[in-house]
Formats: structure tokens, C-alpha cells, sequence
């Protein structure tokens, strides 16, 4: 008979995964922030497979690798923050409204 117990509870990570990669593509920071988003996803989704499964070492490693891509997109969602806090302060409404403004200006004279 095999006695030998889970080592710990290991964190799947799955709603910092989801929340920060809509954040981050919520802060326009595109494709990076997504791609990471959905990367920490799924490594997040493989955790609670592979402790079904008793694969503790591979749901750990799922879990950490989780827990990096996660720190990666929650500072692409930050970088973002910072970067309208940025346009903001500067720019003012006014100012990104005006440079809306010349843009579909542009892009009306490009057709």
C-alpha cells in the first residue's frame, strides 16, 4: 500500500493568471501581455490535472513556471498603468483627445 501524501498544497495560480492578462490587454499592452496571459493559463490549468494524475513534481513545476509568467504579465498590465498615468498627466483629456482626433483625420485622408 502506498502511504505516501501530496507535499503541501500547491497553488494553481489560475485567477491572478486570468486577471492580470485581461489587465494587461485592457492597458494596450498588446500582444506581450496576452501572450504571456494565455502561457500562465494554461501551465496554470496543468496543475490541478497532474495533481489528479500524482504528478506532484510536475504540478509543482506547472505551478512555478505559473507563478513567473503571471509576475511577467502583472508588470506588462503595470508598465501599461504607468504609461497612461503618464499620457494623462501630460497630455491631459484634451490632449489625447486631440491627437484622436488626427488620427482619423489621417486615416480618412489615407482612403
Amino acid at each position: 500500500m502506498n502511504t505516501t501524501a501530496a507535499p503541501g498544497n500547491i497553488p494553481n495560480h489560475l485567477a491572478w493568471a486570468i486577471i492580470s492578462t485581461i489587465l494587461s490587454v485592457c492597458t494596450c499592452c498588446g500582444f506581450l501581455g496576452l501572450f504571456s496571459g494565455i502561457v500562465a493559463i494554461i501551465f496554470s490549468a496543468q496543475v490541478n490535472s497532474k495533481l489528479s494524475a500524482g504528478d506532484f513534481a510536475g504540478a509543482q513545476q506547472s505551478s512555478n513556471t505559473a507563478k513567473i509568467l503571471c509576475w511577467v504579465t502583472t508588470i506588462f498590465a503595470l508598465l501599461g498603468l504607468l504609461y497612461w498615468i503618464f499620457v494623462f498627466s501630460t497630455a491631459g483629456m484634451s490632449g489625447i483627445e486631440e491627437a484622436i482626433k488626427q488620427g482619423i483625420e489621417q486615416a480618412e485622408r489615407s482612403r
